[in-house]
């Protein structure tokens, strides 16, 4: 896809695979628009890197409906790129017999499976309405799961379902899409060395890596990046979910 007076959009683009996501389309002279939850944050990211933003929560329409306009209003608004997500640890019922509490699922689902569809739905929307390019292609939407939703571990009962419905989302959303020229693509990373297991011990880190069939070590973000420019690029890849994960498979625990 022609990357030429374009703009993005990326949840989660304060930190972590959204911020590396950012980088990358803008070192493509793609204009960004970061919209992430947290104001100060998300304000000093974007002047660093020299784009825009926007505040918010992705499960909220207004947030949406508002950082999607921010983002068409810098270029004709093609890409958008879905890295916000949230996770929770809790079995569905515990050794003590304590059931999962029904507001932390509620939660997860809330803001990764329904702040995904929001994304999709709202700047799917803004995308159509621009003019085609070639093969009539409007723009690409990228959704972030995990391995969790096909390895789902002990406790990730919320979190697995959150991400296996980004899964499913995938091809209907693809096809869906298809009518007006924007192609649907999901990444399901494995264990990525983001901001969330820098709080580890090097120690626990490296274990986790370890287990990592090749290479053995934890996934960099600018290689979700990489791997998002592609998707963005290759105007031939849709309605797929791609592993990257160096060939891991999660254990039960």
């Amino acid at each position: 896809m022609e990357l030429t007076n374009t703009s993005a959009i990326v949840t989660g683009g304060a930190s972590g695979l959204g911020e590396a996501t950012v980088r990358r389309l803008h070192k493509e002279g793609v204009k960004v628009t970061i919209f992430d939850l947290k104001e100060e944050q998300t304000k000093a990211k974007a002047e660093e890197i020299g784009c825009t933003y926007s505040v918010g929560d992705v499960s909220n329409e207004q947030d949406v409906y508002k950082a999607v306009a921010v983002a068409a209003e810098q270029a004709p608004l093609r890409i958008a790129i879905n890295c916000a997500g949230i996770g929770w640890a809790q079995r569905t019922v515990d050794k003590n017999g304590n059931p999962h509490d029904l507001g932390a699922f509620e939660t997860i689902i809330r803001v990764n499976l329904i702040g995904s569809f929001n994304i999709l739905r709202i700047a799917g929307s803004a995308i159509s309405k621009t003019e085609p390019l070639e093969d009539g292609e409007r723009g690409v939407m990228v959704n972030t799961a995990s391995v969790a939703a096909f390895d789902g571990q002990i406790g990730q009962i919320a979190y697995s379902a959150s991400k296996g419905g980004i899964v499913g989302m995938t091809l209907p959303a693809a096809r869906d899409l298809s009518a007006v020229g924007i192609r649907v693509l999901t990444i399901a990373p494995g264990l990525m060395d983001t901001p969330l297991l820098g709080l580890l011990p090097e120690e626990q880190r490296q274990a986790l890596g370890n287990g990592v069939l090749f290479p053995k070590r934890l996934g960099l973000p600018k290689e979700y990046a990489e791997l998002v420019f592609e998707m963005v690029r290759n105007s031939y890849l849709n309605g797929e979910t791609v592993r990257l994960d160096g060939g891991l498979r999660m254990p039960p625990k």
